[in-house]
């Protein structure tokens, strides 16, 4: 996939690092700062594409979101720099204090900018690593969820390996077997490494919390499978009609006309929200979403008989 790269604003970097420094400014220097942080994202976008081909699409869109948001993020950071000179460059008779202030808030605030542009990189190493939140909407749910349980199963095996090997008598044959398994001399020195307990290897809390997220991913699969082998389903009541969508994995109210203000916070408060796509209060599919709408009629209810007796 060709890399996408946006415009660096040079000149504005130039004078931002003169109004910063005594240094001169090396010509090219914040366009070629700019290509590494992009680099990271379409070098992770890559191996997507090498071991998880059916993502590879959704890998380069982020990395060329992330591209964007770092060329306006560095061009931003430039133009504050221009604000305002630093006391050394400008000296302290009759310094500008109040701009320099708004250059600093101005700076936080890109700074923050900045650390949200990096989430777009942590999503592309989520998809990755698997370590990405899978949605029950998401047409291959079932599929990534699979995926996932065969690495909890994998990292299970080979923790409980390790642990054998490392509690063998012989160092060395234990160590060989590490490093068949793929460790490498500093990750074997880590794992006998005894920690503050004494334990050496894996510790007994590592094997237990995946083996219940082990449980956990089986869990939702049945739970998926079921739901969907059911099939979409709708029925009705006197406020509204409702649909178990097993497509988009949502529970959808429709209602005749647009709920009043009172009826909307109900909505609202029992997790439901508004899309206008579907024209449909909506939340994700699962047990819990449909006792918040035995809830919601409920509290309709309760609402109806309180204005007939008033």
């Amino acid at each position: 996939m060709e890399r996408v790269y946006y415009a660096i604003n040079e000149e504005s970097a130039k004078h931002s690092h003169e109004m910063m420094s005594f240094g001169d400014y090396v010509a090219g220097s914040k366009t070629a700062e700019y290509q590494v942080y992009v680099n990271l994202a379409y070098d992770l976008a890559d191996r997507v594409a090498a071991e998880k081909p059916e993502e590879a699409e959704r890998a380069y869109s982020l990395a060329e979101k992330y591209a964007k948001k770092m060329a306006d993020n560095m061009n931003r950071a430039s133009s504050i720099g221009c604000m305002c000179p630093s006391v050394m460059i400008a000296g302290p008779a009759n310094f500008p204090v109040r701009k320099k202030e708004k250059q600093n808030a101005a700076m936080e605030k890109n700074h923050e900018d900045f650390n949200k542009a990096q989430k777009l990189l942590e999503k592309i190493a989520n998809i990755l690593y698997g370590r990405e939140i899978i949605k029950s909407g998401d047409e291959r749910a079932i599929e990534k969820l699979d995926e996932k349980l065969s690495a909890l199963r994998a990292a299970q095996s080979k923790m409980k390996k390790a642990n054998r090997a490392i509690r063998l008598k012989d160092i060395e044959k234990g160590n060989a077997i590490l490093k068949d398994m793929g460790y490498t001399d500093k990750q074997i020195e880590q794992l006998r490494e005894p920690d503050f307990c004494g334990r050496v290897g894996y510790p007994a809390y590592a094997l237990q919390n995946n083996n219940a997220n082990i449980h956990r991913v089986e869990n939702r699969i049945k739970g998926l499978k079921t739901t969907k082998k059911k099939g979409t389903t709708e029925t009705e009541n006197q406020f509204f009609r409702a649909v178990e969508n097993v497509e988009a994995m949502r529970l959808q109210l429709f209602f005749e006309d647009k709920p009043g203000p009172e009826v909307r916070n109900i909505l609202k408060s029992n997790g439901f929200r508004w899309a206008p796509s579907q024209m449909a209060w909506q939340r994700q599919l699962t047990n819990n979403s449909r006792h918040a709408m035995r809830h919601v009629i409920e509290q309709m209810e309760q609402m109806n008989n309180a204005t007939s007796e008033d």
